[in-house]
């Protein structure tokens, strides 16, 4: 039976994850909780707005209204990467090689570990970035779709175009479709692997009751799963050409609340899923068998996050009430 750890924060919370095995909770305050043989608190910001977690698992990089963007070690060593500036930084990424990308307006800028910075200039704001998973190649969501550019070189931008406004960008763990998250109630997708000067391939996943807020890959790329319904919406990535032409799995449906943020497993083929009165359940994809994590709380759960090796599982939410499952008890 599954053991909840709970702490009441009692700010809202943005971003629940792992660093290491320490469970932090970053706050839209500006401040982090780090919950590590007793309870830190990290004032990164004055008002948070972004976050990622850096490739090792080990640091959390944020970007916040006062224009910074920080580095925050497991260890609770804080770091920053850029002075407090005029514009706010809206997105976030961390990428291979300790690299991080930041958004402020129609600007993207690249901190190298080297420190060696480059900046990409948008016709629109940026409201989305997103590393490859091989190679240094950053992708921009903004209005009218997606500009993806290698870091290093001057090559000019691949523009993959879809009309509307594009708020989240993330690819597939193998690298063969870019996905968006967009301002109506729709995913859109391409697949990157046609051949060079090719028509696009298109992929529109519509049909969302809600905006999707929430997007996880499964370990191997093989289910997409994503809030905006009254149950987790997983699509199936396996094929060629991805979800085209097959129906998603509806796992978790509840008739009364809707699904507001989803994490897969890093091991097995299961979804956490959060809702909006506060409730989290576990659903095997397979067979869509269901474990109740946490009963309702407070607020609607805004963040999940499984540790490395998949046994606990954090979360946070609008309210505060957040916390920690042991799912083997």
């Amino acid at each position: 039976m599954p053991t909840v750890a709970p702490i009441d924060i009692d700010d809202h919370c943005l971003t629940a994850v792992f660093l290491d095995d320490v469970p932090v909770f970053a706050l839209a305050s500006g401040e982090v909780v780090r919950l590590d043989h007793g309870t830190h608190r990290h004032t990164l910001h004055d008002g948070l707005l972004c976050s990622a977690v850096g490739w090792d698992g080990k640091s959390l990089v944020t970007g916040g209204e006062d224009g910074k963007v920080m580095r925050l070690g497991a260890d609770g060593s804080e770091t920053t990467l850029r002075a407090p500036a005029r514009k706010w930084v809206s997105a976030i990424a961390a990428g291979p090689q300790g690299a991080v990308a930041f958004a402020e307006g129609r600007a993207a800028t690249v901190l190298l570990a080297d420190g060696t910075e480059r900046t990409f200039e948008e016709a629109r704001t940026i409201e989305g970035l997103a590393f490859a998973p091989k190679g240094l190649r950053l992708a921009m969501a903004r209005y009218n779709g997606v500009s993806l550019t290698f870091v290093h070189g001057s090559a000019p931008a691949m523009d993959f175009e879809w009309k509307g406004a594009h708020n989240q960008v993330l690819f597939s763990p193998d690298n063969r479709f870019l996905v968006t998250a967009m301002q109506e109630n729709a995913l859109h997708g391409w697949k990157l692997d046609g051949k060079p000067g090719g028509e696009q391939r298109h992929m529109r996943m519509t049909g969302y009751p809600a905006k999707v807020k929430s997007l996880s890959w499964s370990n191997k790329g093989k289910w997409l799963a994503s809030s905006g319904a009254p149950s987790a919406i997983v699509w199936p990535f396996s094929g060629k050409d991805g979800p085209m032409g097959k129906a998603p799995l509806e796992l978790g449906q509840r008739a009364d609340t809707m699904v507001t943020c989803v994490a897969c497993h890093p091991v097995e083929d299961l979804v956490a899923i959060g809702f909006g009165d506060g409730m989290v359940l576990a659903v095997r994809i397979a067979d869509s068998k269901e474990a109740l994590l946490r009963r309702p709380g407070k607020g609607p759960i805004t963040s999940l996050a499984w540790n490395r090796p998949g046994r606990l599982l954090a979360f946070g939410s609008q309210a505060g009430d957040c916390g920690v499952v042991d799912i083997a008890g």
